[in-house]
């Protein structure tokens, strides 16, 4: 589900058996009470409190060219901070560039690109967006389109995902789109009427690559058109709301699944390729594809009765479910190996597991965790253990989640992830570590020297210093 639509779901880890550290120091700027600061798990990490922004923020970057941290909100006002975090300006509106749901942007250089969705049909459709900004001498933007859709069905639900994630990849030709699902997972949403029988969508569930010199690309609801004009990147991606470009050009997202207890993915996106929405998401199967399924909880205990779909009736038995596409095969999720974020619930007896005691892996992290922020320490500034990884935030902290109550402690982090490629599977395994606890609503990171910056949609931005290989610092 959307993140900024959804109330409270799931979400949780397994910490590592050790003892947790002293809060960090504080900064001067602290307006918290201690308690409600972020936590370093692992020696040689510092928090501290770099800044109170506008509530709801959403994307944090950094400008490299006014070494300033850049953060927006998804009214569509884009601002950037002062060096110290202590005062901010408003540099780009809904006005200026034209997206009223601003839910993602990069910069690269002197180019901002924009991406989200602006209303249609009387507000009962949408069309996702993407816009450039170029810097003009006085430090402004001057924003045209780059792409836009055509119109397609939102949802009287709270599953329109809309256009939210968005990399650049490493020599700024392209850049890549994610369409979240328009759907929680491929049941009929037809906005009352307004779009009949109306599930995925070719505009819905993939991702997008475009020229990022591109301009006043329409992108029409047609497969064979999106295809031949080459603007489809991969399909079958239910909402990869964060993508990251890695250092070897790789273009990496990580995605949230449905209410049903499927695991959470990170996946390695490639040219035409399909990764399973709807039929499977975390390599667990979506049940509405079969014919004799008994939605009932009492009967299945991946339903959590409490969950938007369930309440919502759209976890039903649906034999008009669309087939698997024939000769298609399914990219899996990157398997985890642990020790941590690899909670799951066992397909056969339906019992909560840590996958640590049982020996499998998980495709990829704890359901409903509402992985975002991904990043990697592309030009390896940091010291091992974590010199050119990767890393990823929690939204959720799994308190009121069923699934996770065992655990409830535990989620709202930032993650250590460790990728190695399998070449016998041709993709990757990871392993993940905790490293920081109690982050309250963090939606995105940016890296910068040996700095984390995170930002939660309260109103706060964290600063986290690192073991560093680097003396790189914001100013």
């Amino acid at each position: 589900m959307n993140i900024f639509q959804s109330a409270i779901v799931v979400a949780g880890s397994l910490l590592f058996a050790c003892s947790t550290p002293s809060p960090p120091e504080y900064s001067e700027q602290a307006d918290l009470p201690k308690e409600e600061y972020p936590v370093a798990l692992r020696e040689g990490i510092t928090i501290e409190k770099f800044a109170s922004p506008q509530r709801g923020g959403i994307r944090i970057n950094y400008d490299s060219v006014t070494k300033s941290i850049l953060y927006n909100t998804k009214q569509g006002d884009v601002y950037q901070l002062s060096q110290d975090g202590k005062s901010e300006e408003l540099i780009a509106t809904a006005e200026g560039h034209g997206i009223t749901s601003l839910q993602g942007f990069r910069l690269y250089g002197d180019l901002l690109f924009l991406v989200g969705n602006i209303p249609s049909n009387s507000d009962k459709g949408t069309k996702g967006k993407v816009v450039r900004g170029t810097r003009q001498p006085d430090g402004k933007y001057h924003f045209e389109s780059v792409a836009v859709t055509e119109d397609y069905g939102r949802t009287a639900t709270i599953y329109s995902h809309e256009f939210n994630g968005i990399a650049v990849d490493l020599d700024g030709k392209y850049i890549y789109v994610n369409s979240g699902a328009r759907t929680d997972h491929g049941e009929i949403q037809d906005n009352d009427g307004e779009y009949p029988n109306a599930r995925e969508v070719p505009l819905t569930a993939c991702i997008f690559r475009l020229p990022a010199d591109g301009k006043d690309i329409l992108l029409k609801n047609d497969s064979s058109y999106l295809a031949t004009n080459e603007y489809l990147f991969s399909d079958g991606v239910r909402n990869a709301f964060d993508l990251y470009v890695s250092q070897e050009g790789k273009l990496f997202g990580v995605s949230n699944s449905s209410d049903y207890d499927h695991p959470e993915e990170m996946n390695w996106f490639r040219a035409g390729r399909h990764y399973g929405y709807p039929w499977e998401m975390g390599g667990v199967l979506n049940p509405q594809q079969f014919p004799d399924w008994d939605p009932d909880p009492e009967k299945d205990p991946f339903i959590n009765p409490m969950s938007f779909a369930h309440r919502g009736k759209q976890f039903r038995n649906d034999p008009g479910f669309p087939p698997k596409p024939a000769n298609v095969e399914f990219v899996p999720a990157i398997q985890n190996h642990g020790p941590d974020a690899n909670i799951y619930r066992d397909r056969e007896t339906g019992l909560v597991m840590d996958a640590d005691t049982t020996g499998v892996t998980v495709g990829t992290f704890t359901p409903h965790r509402s992985p975002l922020g991904l990043f990697f320490d592309r030009d390896s500034l940091l010291a091992d253990p974590y010199q050119g990884d990767a890393f990823v935030l929690s939204w959720f902290d799994g308190v009121t989640q069923p699934l996770m109550r065992p655990f409830s402690s535990l989620g709202a982090d930032l993650l250590h992830l460790e990728l190695t490629y399998e070449s016998d599977i041709d993709n990757y395994s990871v392993r993940s570590h905790r490293i920081v606890d109690r982050f309250q609503g963090p939606t995105d990171a940016v890296q910068v020297g040996e700095h984390i910056y995170v930002i939660e949609n309260r109103g706060s931005i964290w600063k986290i210093t690192m073991p560093s290989s680097s003396t790189l610092a914001l100013n």
